[in-house]
């Protein structure tokens, strides 16, 4: 049997950490064929950039290997529609700050969309939908599970949250350890939230007055992550559905420990591959690009060449989820990422599982995985 390998302690640290955020990625990925229009340039502090008619860019700084998110500001009838509103931390509201005395100097916010539930994007909704008086626009599956992890705000973790790290490998030494600690906490980093919300659905066209813009909606990286569409303008707002270097996590989590977050993600690929191959693809991380099917067959390719690693490591011995952390990831994982780490590899081993490549053992609650 394998030895439980030691995990890393947590460094101390004042920034909310990569299980709050769930952007990080621990594998960097092939940018071939992409072009970026504004290369290097990015909007500075207070700035706008005006990338297509219709949409202009906003960038807040945030901590973290990420350093950022990107906030898109939509034309409307009567002002400016905002998408994405990083987290509920002051460098982030001075960064708003900044732009109301700046380039949105004067200008009416109309609305405030959240492209999905993780704080760097719905952290300051709230804030802004009371500030301007407006709502705030998610599809349900986001909206619902946003409430929910705000509503348990509390330390430490849950008996099932435990069950399932112990589920991955974890020592009972460790996961006792790790309940003490917790992963963090969503309310931290999130503004009150408007008691209601309109909901985002797959298809719906929504009228700016000179713009419209169509919802596509992604799966695998969070419940139902909304897109918009702009297919006049030729532009996709891509939240973290499409990122130009990093494939967004994708985690198996204690909401939906026996899910298939991997094989959501896949379908959303194919899915998304089904749009204009020439849009401007505007992400919430790095910067405006064009090549959206170059990027997303990169995303495809790496990530089955990962199933194919980790299946044939199977041939070799049995492995547990934290065994596969060499196989799956480039770099090496700090306590901070090890949570989202141990959920991207358990959806690896489920994808497998599913696809009658791998198959299940439960020894003691841990799980270790056998070629099938």
């Amino acid at each position: 049997m394998a030895r439980t390998p030691r995990l890393p302690k947590r460094a101390a640290t004042t920034s909310p950490d990569a299980s709050l955020t769930a952007d990080e990625s621990f594998t960097a990925t092939s940018a071939a064929g992409l072009t970026y229009p504004w290369g290097a340039r990015t909007p500075g502090t207070g700035e706008t950039i005006r990338i297509a008619d219709g949409i202009s860019w906003a960038r807040l700084p945030m901590s973290g290997s990420l350093g950022h998110v990107n906030s898109w500001l939509l034309d409307d009838v009567d002002g400016v529609a905002i998408v994405d509103t990083g987290l509920m931390l002051k460098v982030c509201s001075d960064a708003w700050k900044a732009l109301f005395v700046g380039a949105l100097k004067d200008v009416n916010v109309t609305r405030v969309f959240a492209t999905h539930l993780h704080p760097d994007h719905v952290g300051l909704a709230g804030w802004l939908a009371r500030k301007f008086d407006t709502g705030l626009w998610m599809t349900r599956g986001e909206w619902l599970t946003a409430r929910l992890l705000v509503a348990e705000n509390k330390e430490g973790m849950t008996d099932d949250e435990v069950k399932l790290l112990r589920s991955a490998g974890y020592s009972p030494e460790q996961c006792e350890e790790s309940r003490k600690r917790g992963w963090g906490s969503f309310a931290k980093v999130v503004y009150p939230m408007p008691t209601g919300y309109t909901r985002l659905e797959d298809g719906d066209v929504l009228d700016f007055g000179k713009h419209h813009w169509r919802v596509v909606t992604g799966n695998g990286h969070s419940p139902e992550h909304a897109c918009l569409l702009n297919e006049t303008s030729g532009v996709l707002v891509s939240g973290d559905q499409v990122l130009p270097r990093i494939s967004s996590n994708v985690s198996v989590g204690p909401i939906e420990p026996d899910g298939d977050p991997l094989g959501d993600w896949m379908n959303s690929i194919e899915k998304l591959l089904h749009l204009p191959s020439d849009l401007l693809v505007c992400p919430a991380h790095g910067e405006p690009f064009h090549g959206l099917h170059e990027r997303l067959i990169g995303l495809r390719t790496e990530h089955q060449q990962r199933l194919d690693r980790v299946a044939e490591a199977l041939k070799t011995e049995p492995k547990r989820a934290i065994d596969c952390f060499g196989l799956l990831f480039n770099r090496e994982i700090v306590a901070e990422q090890a949570p989202l780490a141990t959920g991207e590899a358990m959806a690896h081993l489920r994808r497998l599982e599913l696809d009658g490549r791998a198959k299940r053992e439960n020894r003691d609650g841990v799980y270790w995985y056998h070629p099938a």
